[in-house]
């Protein structure tokens, strides 16, 4: 198969395209997440959750966060692993939790056995968690029995944490499901009830297809990288190869989004951090140029963007950030600073100020620029 031969230029837009932030806007929430393969939930809300953010910034400030609570509640998107997916997709995942769940443990990852071995060694619990799910669920974790006789260790924030590690573990075996929300609060429910009846399909398949799916996602990605939090950001070997100008070693590229990168027309956007344009930092700074760390973290004094800064993307680059909060107390959208790593041009600062103006719409702030 012939390696494609691709400019920094043209390999930003196959990037782009891929996350639907060129001109052509998507106008249905469900088929935008099909295309994305998941919206990732954060509790973080500086300026609105990731997922909404995520989708606003695709649909525009017609998207309504009432229409994703609408299509989780009917169970066209369901939650799995902090990520809203497209319920059908469960078929993707259900032959991995079942293989976990049953397979011997020398079969499956360390920390997976050891994870299993802390469940089986609390039966007695699993099956009290799963009755009263049974009888009464959903329900929230604070209303499930602690009845584990070897207690989760940790030396982190989980330590202790009994029936929230179980309902973790019972999930990544396919027992367990979050079937809803109170607030920020997960309603955890038996998985028959909320999962799609579907086929478990064989893993190398199901593996090779979420491969697949996340290349057309991101459209041009790397065949093995560094291990992601939540998500891959590898591809393995789907797609086709390629090569990016100026960039060391071989991507795997989706070729559907090679035609016509001539004829490209991209917009302004203004992104999550999580965003999946520009998560993979490595990845950002190799294509885009664009350096960035989320420095929420960070002491106030030693921020150089901002709490929650916003990448901007205009046309096929990230040329900036956008350092603003959300005080719905006081009803404004606060702009403490539009950080340029190059310096706009008149027509970009047009176009990231009409997104801003955008942005407060959709959350039904005013704006308030600092001075």
């Amino acid at each position: 198969m012939a390696v494609h031969e691709l400019t920094q230029e043209q390999a930003r837009r196959v990037a782009v395209r891929a996350q639907l932030l060129d001109a052509a806007r998507p106008t249905d929430l469900l088929e935008t997440v099909r295309r994305l393969t998941f919206l990732q939930l954060d509790p973080t809300a500086a300026v609105a959750p990731n997922a909404h953010l995520v989708a606003w910034s695709r649909l525009g400030s017609s998207y309504s966060p009432a229409a994703l609570d609408a299509a989780c509640a009917e169970r066209s998107l369901i939650e799995l692993n902090a990520l809203i997916r497209p319920a059908e997709d469960f078929a993707l995942f259900r032959g991995i939790m079942t293989h976990n769940a049953t397979a011997p443990r020398d079969q499956i990852p360390t920390w997976q056995a050891e994870r299993r071995a802390w469940v089986e060694a609390n039966d007695a619990c699993r099956r009290d968690i799963l009755a009263r799910l049974r009888a009464s669920g959903p329900l929230p974790s604070r209303e499930l029995p602690d009845t584990c006789v070897k207690p989760w260790t940790s030396t982190g924030w989980t330590n202790n944490r009994n029936v929230t590690q179980m309902l973790e573990f019972l999930s990544a075996f396919g027992q367990v499901a979050v079937a809803g929300r109170a607030g920020s609060e997960r309603l955890w429910d038996v998985a028959e009830r909320v999962y799609p009846d579907d086929p478990i399909m064989p893993v190398e398949e199901a593996r090779r297809i979420r491969n697949e799916r996340r290349l057309r996602a991101l459209g041009i990605a790397r065949a093995k990288t560094t291990q992601m939090p939540v998500e891959p950001a590898d591809v393995g070997d789907a797609g086709e190869p390629a090569v990016v100008e100026g960039v060391k070693g071989e991507w795997r590229v989706a070729p559907c989004y090679l035609d016509d990168l001539d004829r490209f027309e991209g917009r302004a956007a203004l992104l999550s951090p999580f965003d999946r344009l520009a998560h993979d930092r490595k990845r950002a700074l190799e294509l885009f140029g664009f350096e960035y760390q989320l420095e929420m973290y960070k002491p106030a004094a030693q921020r150089r963007w901002g709490y929650f800064a916003l990448p901007i993307l205009y046309g096929d680059q990230l040329l900036g950030k956008l350092d603003a909060v959300a005080d719905r107390k006081t009803g404004v959208l606060r702009v403490n600073a539009i950080h340029e790593d190059q310096p706009f041009s008149p027509e970009v600062t047009v176009a990231i100020g009409s997104e801003i103006e955008d942005l407060a719409r959709w959350l039904e702030l005013e704006i308030l620029y600092s001075r």
